[in-house]
């Protein structure tokens, strides 16, 4: 990387733009970059940072109160930097723009722009440049890319801070590593250290998650072998080496143990089942025997029983066989009982049917009863079309009264209409007019709406407008107080600062110790220091103007925006309002909002008399369709009256004719209905007590026959002989029980089994089922234990196996977690086998360190005139971890020693070697991008003449591969010993450079 141009506007302390040439100052391949303390030296240095990677470096970045914007800028200036250089064999320009406050185009005050950044690149062949980017992020990353380092590493390597290598020699191992693990990215060792740990911790996690399992296991184990075992399982916790074989070995005995307590608990059931079989046919044969014998004393008892029962047995069956005789006459019974219940009821309903006739048909028969009955039909038949015709006269009559109710309907809607009508004209004039009346205000209400809210606009701007007046004023006031404010402390401030310049030698002086170099010149004698007078001004008193100027200024400058803000608004205001006064806006406003309201009460009956009106012509309409339909109906009702009339008369008098001493049609119809049907009735009913009264007789002729055949004597014996079919049912059933009992007592005692049992001696049933209940239990018990046994030794093998598949499963588990842990322990610097307790991370950058060390050794031994050399230590520092010690070796004494014991001057060159050294390697990690510009940030003032000659010729001889090395310094003797110089002054309007080139 090679700086060509550098153009600097509005940042830090310079005001204006100011450009440095690279190209020129580089042609010496030394140059100094001098000035006085705060003119701005180091800001160069920022500028060079802020342009590649938008930021300025780390420990400048965290000041309080920086800000990258000049103080001494104009207002309209916009903050800007520009580099031009050449990276990987591409000639590159830069360009950065921070977010700044400008004034606004119109009106006062600021608004803020964002930040801007363009990235262009030289075509050699077209001679012209060409855009890149204007993306922050992507110019960050094209220039991170093409010089291999970030922000932290370039201000390590490219802007050598001596101060932090000061700090770097004097350091321990942990500050080492964190500013090695920077600048060389470790962070990827560190990331393989906490993946083992997090690995070692996994494996560990399921290791013992697998004993815990295994060890539940061998606890389930010793549950289900109970206490056959006597050996208790293996004491140890998950984790603990030794614990799947102790586990294995256990189950194996628990195992065998199970088997031969399941042998037994077999052999004492086969024993058990005998003694039960034996048991079992002792209690067959006796419980036969007992049965045979309750069989037989029990059949005994039963025939004792029937023999007391014999008589009432034979009368059962004599009264059988007389039912069984009374049921041939039965059915003649059935039907003379049948023939005189038909014969009374018959006899009932022939004097019922009689009395409701006329004493005139008291004695005739059946056939004079049917005759008068024909006759009253034949005369009820002839009053069929006088019936008709009545009802007819009905319906003729009750349209006559319908018309006379619609005529006198109709008189009543056409007088009303007649009347409405009358007043028509009237109506439609009033509604007509009250529309047009609500159509004029709505329309004024519409006008004066468009004039309302202008006004109502108007007002609320006027009074916006006086409020802003005064707010006006008021700030106009602030902001001139604190402007004066601001003036009187930017003077008070530059007049303290001119008085501390003009005082400086004397605070110089204050520092200076006998022995020890000056600042300014170098040299240890002070022969006449200065003194400070009575009125000096310090470092403190410059320092606290400044912040009062400062903050003064800062308040000026937001009171001068607030007027601005205020200045607008009431320049709007004044606009929409313009000069007429506000209470006269007030009372025009308020003239139309009262006309506005009448105005739209007035037009608010728009819609209801539009209504009205349509209202009342659809109300007319009806009103005349209703007279004219009353006309068309009241002749019709006229024809239709007449021709009711005519019909009318034509009908009473054939109805007349018809109903004789009835008063009408229907009731003679009826008299003559009721009569036939009445005569009808009592012919039928004659004619029914006639056959009933012969069949009666005939059934008692048959009925004395059948019960002299059956042998009864008389009809009554007969019935007296029969039984309902409950009584018959349950003398039957009582004849078979006792026949089917006698049957079974007679088998049961012919029996030759239940005879010989009857004989032998009685069965003891209690004794034989006590010796089999016997038998049983123990067979339960023998049965119960083999089981269990059986259980006990399918739970053991079924837990034996996986445990047995748990230590397959854990085994190659097991093999990981103790390779990982070993892993593990030797990058974290824990294990045994790290004898130095020295981290991955470290152990990489010991290497790195390692580097540097060599590196710089090659141009401190230069410096140092072959006395000093930087080594690599490996050694401990105390309890801590190894790795990244770092020692000198003094070539007169021949011994090696702490860097910290090196004197102000020596380790200045030996930060300045360790610095140059680091560059190299940094280079040569990211990639071998060649730094062709360095620049070394004081220091130089600690030196003596000799070494100072000695460093410079250290830098000098960096040209030899075409490298240009830019030193920062205030040392005066830098300015003779080196031509190529970029000065900075400092003034009160900013501060400005000046170049001169080895020509000048």
């Amino acid at each position: 990387m090679r700086l060509h141009r550098l153009d600097i506007t509005a940042f830090g302390p310079f005001g204006g733009t100011q450009s440095v040439d690279f190209d020129e100052l580089s042609t010496a391949g030394l140059f100094l970059l001098h000035g006085p303390t705060g003119a701005g030296k180091t800001s160069v240095l920022d500028a060079v940072c802020y342009a590649l990677y938008g930021a300025v470096p780390g420990a400048r970045q965290s000041g309080q109160g920086l800000t990258l914007r000049s103080d001494h800028a104009a207002p309209a200036t916009r903050t800007e930097i520009t580099l031009e250089l050449t990276v990987a064999g591409r000639r590159l320009e830069v360009t950065r723009q921070p977010p700044w406050a400008r004034p606004k185009k119109r009106g006062t005050g600021t608004t803020t722009e964002k930040a801007q950044s363009w990235l262009r690149e030289y075509e050699a062949s077209a001679a012209t440049w060409k855009d890149l980017s204007r993306s922050h992020q992507e110019i960050g990353e094209e220039i991170t890319q093409l010089l291999g380092m970030s922000r932290e590493q370039f201000c390590q390597v490219v802007l050598l801070p001596q101060g932090d290598f000061a700090r770097f020699l004097r350091a321990d191992a942990e500050a080492r590593g964190k500013l090695l693990g920077r600048l060389f990215d470790t962070h990827r060792f560190a990331e393989v250290e906490k993946r083992l740990a997090e690995r070692r911790r996994a494996t560990e996690a399921e290791v013992r998650e697998g004993d815990a399992a295994l060890l539940a296991d061998a606890h389930r184990m010793q549950q289900a072998a109970g206490d056959i075992v006597e050996v208790s399982p293996p004491d140890l916790a998950p984790g603990e080496p030794g614990l799947a074989d102790a586990v294995l070995t256990w189950a194996a005995v628990a195992r065998s143990t199970a088997r031969e307590r399941l042998t037994l608990a077999h052999t004492a059931r086969t024993a058990a089942e005998s003694a039960q079989a034996a048991t079992d046919r002792v209690l067959d044969d006796v419980r036969e025997v007992a049965r045979l014998q309750r069989r037989f004393t029990e059949a005994r008892e039963r025939a004792a029983r029937l023999a007391e029962r014999a008589d009432a047995h034979r009368e059962a069956q004599t009264r059988m066989e007389r039912a069984r005789k009374a049921e041939t006459v039965a059915p003649a019974l059935d039907l003379r009982d049948t023939a005189e219940s038909e014969h009374r009821s018959a006899a009932t309903d022939e004097a019922r049917a009689r009395l409701a006739l006329p004493d005139s048909y008291a004695g005739a028969g059946a056939p004079g009863l049917a005759a008068a009955a024909r006759k009253a039909a034949e005369e009820l038949g002839g009053l069929e079309s006088a019936r008709r015709a009545e009802r007819r006269l009905g319906e003729l009559t009750r349209e006559r009264a319908s018309l006379d109710r619609q005529e006198r309907e109709d008189e009543d809607v056409r007088q009303d209409a007649e009347s409405w009508l009358a007043t028509w004209e009237a109506t439609r004039a009033e509604l007509q007019a009250r529309i047009e009346s609500a159509q004029e205000a709505t329309t004024r209400a519409e006008q004066l709406a468009e004039r309302r809210d202008p006004a109502q606009a108007r007002l609320r701007a006027a009074r916006q407008r006086d409020q802003f007046a005064r707010d006006t004023d008021a700030a106009h006031a602030r902001a001139l107080a604190a402007r004066e404010h601001a003036t009187d402390a930017r003077v008070h401030w530059l007049d303290l600062k001119e008085q501390r310049l003009q005082g400086i030698a004397a605070e110089l002086a204050a520092g200076l110790v006998d022995g020890e170099p000056c600042a300014v010149c170098g040299s240890s004698a002070h022969p006449a220091p200065a003194r400070k007078d009575a009125g000096h001004v310090d470092r403190e008193a410059e320092e606290r103007a400044l912040a009062a100027y400062q903050s003064a200024d800062e308040q000026a400058t937001e009171d001068e925006r607030r007027l601005g803000v205020v200045r607008e608004a009431l320049a709007a205001a004044s606009a929409e309002a313009g000069d007429t006064p506000t209470a006269q806006l007030a009372e025009q406003a308020e003239e139309l909002e009262l006309r506005y309201a009448e105005a739209r009460a007035a037009g608010s009956g728009l819609h209801a008399a539009r209504e009205r009106f349509a209202q009342a012509g659809l109300e007319h309409e009806r009103r005349v369709a209703a007279q004219q339909e009353i006309a068309l109906r009241s002749a019709a009702r006229v024809s239709h009256r007449d021709r009711n009339d005519r019909e009318r008369a034509s009908l009473e008098e054939e109805l007349a004719q018809a109903r004789g001493a009835a008063d009408s049609v229907a009731a003679r119809a009826a008299q003559l209905e009721r009569q036939a049907a009445l005569l009808t009735e009592a012919a039928e009913a004659v004619r029914v007590a006639e056959d009933t009264a012969q069949r009666l007789k005939d059934a008692d002729a048959r009925l004395s026959d059948a019960a002299f055949r059956a042998g009864f004597d008389t009809p009554q014996a007969a019935a007296a002989a029969l039984l309902d079919d409950t009584a018959h049912r349950d003398l039957q059933r009582r004849l078979d029980a006792w026949q089917l009992e006698d049957s079974a007592v007679r088998a049961v005692l012919a029996e030759a089994d239940t005879a010989a049992a009857a004989e032998r001696p009685a069965a003891d049933l209690a004794a034989a089922e006590r010796a089999a209940e016997s038998a049983a239990r123990r067979l339960r018990e023998t049965a119960s234990a083999q089981d269990e046994a059986a259980r006990r030794c399918t739970e053991l093998d079924r837990l034996s196996t996986r445990a047995g598949t748990s230590v397959r499963r854990l085994a190659p588990l097991r093999e990981e977690f103790d390779r990982v842990a070993r892993l593990a322990g030797l990058a974290a610097g824990t294990s045994a086998e790290n004898e130095r307790k020295m981290r991955l991370e470290s152990y990489v950058l010991a290497a790195r360190l390692e580097q540097v060390a060599a590196a710089a050794t090659v141009r401190l031994q230069r410096m140092s005139s072959g006395r000093y050399t930087l080594v690599h230590s490996d050694d401990r520092a105390g309890r801590g971890r190894s790795g990244l010690g770092l020692h000198v070796v003094d070539a007169w004494t021949g011994r090696e020693r702490d860097t910290a014991t090196l004197s102000g001057g020596e380790t200045f060159f030996a930060s300045l070697a360790l610095a140059l050294g680091l560059a190299d390697v940094v280079t040569d990690e990211a990639g071998g991008v060649r730094l062709d510009t360095l620049f070394i940030d004081e220091g130089f003032g600690s030196l003596d003449d000799q070494t100072l000659d000695e460093v410079l010729d250290v830098l000098d001889s960096l040209r030899e591969r075409d490298r240009s090395v830019g030193i920062v310094s205030h040392v005066a003797d830098l300015r003779r010993r080196v031509h190529a110089q970029l000065e900075v002054v400092k003034g009160r309007t900013g501060s400005v450079v000046r170049q001169r080139g080895v020509q000048d």
